[in-house]
């Protein structure tokens, strides 16, 4: 991921969904005291703006920390040990998120998720999140809004995928969030 890819990214894109988010609740009464609170204040609610913003600000900090820089790494045991017995390697686990990633349907995101207790791919469209579903806990997420790929891969949404699985998974995060404690990893305070 280059600095420029970077730059758009995290300096305009996701800056814009901190500044809209923060514009929005100026104008609203207090929803909560942290992101997660307000995002899913706004869902209930059906306050798509603020919703669309606040759940954008929330994936991206959990994206944010989904990856690494380039280096030789694995699961680690007890997250080895979970996917193969869901997905039967981390192989078929890296295909199959590729996989959901190239095949989703215009903007979103492509998740690895403890849903009820089990490990499953799914992807969510535009801001959803799995902080809005209650048997969800996200382990890993990958971005697959164009802004996310159109410098650096030209909208080439599967060389993009495939790059990142491949070099830039922090998989100590993903472990970690076995815990149950994923959602909070990108909370903020409001």
């Amino acid at each position: 991921m280059s600095a420029e890819t970077l730059a758009f990214h995290h300096g305009k894109h996701h800056a814009a969904y901190v500044a809209k988010t923060n514009a929005l609740l100026a104008e609203r009464p207090r929803l909560g005291s942290t992101l997660v609170e307000v995002t899913r204040a706004a869902r209930e609610s059906d306050d798509l703006p603020l919703f669309n913003n606040s759940a954008q600000l929330w994936n991206h900090s959990f994206f944010w920390q989904c990856l690494a820089p380039p280096a030789e790494r694995s699961p680690g045991p007890a997250l080895a040990r979970r996917i193969e017995e869901a997905f039967g390697s981390t192989e078929a686990l890296l295909a199959g998120l590729k996989s959901e990633a190239v095949g989703h349907f215009s903007n979103g995101w492509a998740w690895l998720v403890l849903d009820a207790g089990r490990l499953r791919i799914l992807s969510l469209h535009d801001a959803d999140t799995p902080i809005v579903r209650e048997s969800m806990q996200p382990l890993l997420t990958i971005d697959v809004w164009e802004h996310a790929y159109y410098v650096d891969y030209r909208n080439d949404r599967a060389k993009f995928a495939g790059s990142v699985l491949a070099n830039l998974i922090n998989w100590e995060f993903v472990e970690a969030n076995l815990d149950g404690r994923g959602i909070e990893r990108a909370d903020q305070p409001f």
